[in-house]
């Protein structure tokens, strides 16, 4: 998302996600090696791809491989290991998730798994569930309202298939259910911070 208005503000990953007619993998990359080998893949792939870049995270620097650099479709990346909780998040929330990550180690002594999903489709609920089944935790953050979000696509799948692993009920971190604002600190507020992601976490382990 970038500050603009309610329209363009939009985060549209989900919807797109949710109609079978498209059938395209869904890429949103979190950093610049990862945009590199996403969208290498992305050109290669025999089928049309949604690759969707985030303006907020223009600015984000980071390594790059040189030469060719692919990264599979629908393969999640683990960028952080824990054993108390794990948490998943895709493109400008992942960066935040692993903020919030420092703080619950630092201040709360809570280690926690974070998952970048690069892609919603194909999703990678391989590695999800993995994951989860080793901290019995999940915390989903995503910049889009509750209703209808790809966090309420992964918490019934992990109900379904990890119900008695669990160890607590399964959180979300979203926006709220209104239009994004137009205001800079308005647009901001809205969204999940590292503050709100460690209290999400906390009342699972608290």
């Amino acid at each position: 998302m970038s500050q603009q208005t309610a329209k363009k503000s939009e985060n549209i990953r989900s919807a797109m996600g949710r109609r079978p007619v498209i059938a395209a993998p869904i890429v949103a990359p979190s950093t610049p090696a990862d945009v590199k080998g996403l969208l290498a893949a992305a050109i290669r792939d025999d089928d049309p791809v949604l690759f969707f870049e985030q303006k907020s995270l223009y600015a984000a620097k980071g390594e790059v491989p040189d030469g060719e650099h692919l990264i599979e479709l629908g393969k999640a990346n683990v960028v952080r290991e824990g054993t108390d909780v794990t948490i998943v998040a895709l493109a400008l929330m992942v960066p935040r998730a692993l903020k919030a990550a420092e703080i619950l180690a630092e201040e709360h002594g809570v280690e926690a798994t974070v998952i970048d999903l690069r892609c919603l489709v194909p999703l990678d609920t391989q590695t999800i569930l993995r994951e989860v089944a080793k901290t019995g935790r999940l915390v989903t953050v995503e910049e889009n309202p509750r209703l209808c979000g790809w966090g309420a696509e992964i918490a019934s799948i992990v109900a379904e298939e990890l119900f008695w692993d669990l160890d607590g009920p399964i959180v979300r971190v979203t926006t709220p259910h209104v239009p994004l604002a137009a205001a800079n600190n308005l647009e901001d507020a809205q969204l999940p911070t590292p503050e709100r992601i460690v209290a999400g976490v906390r009342q699972l382990v608290d």
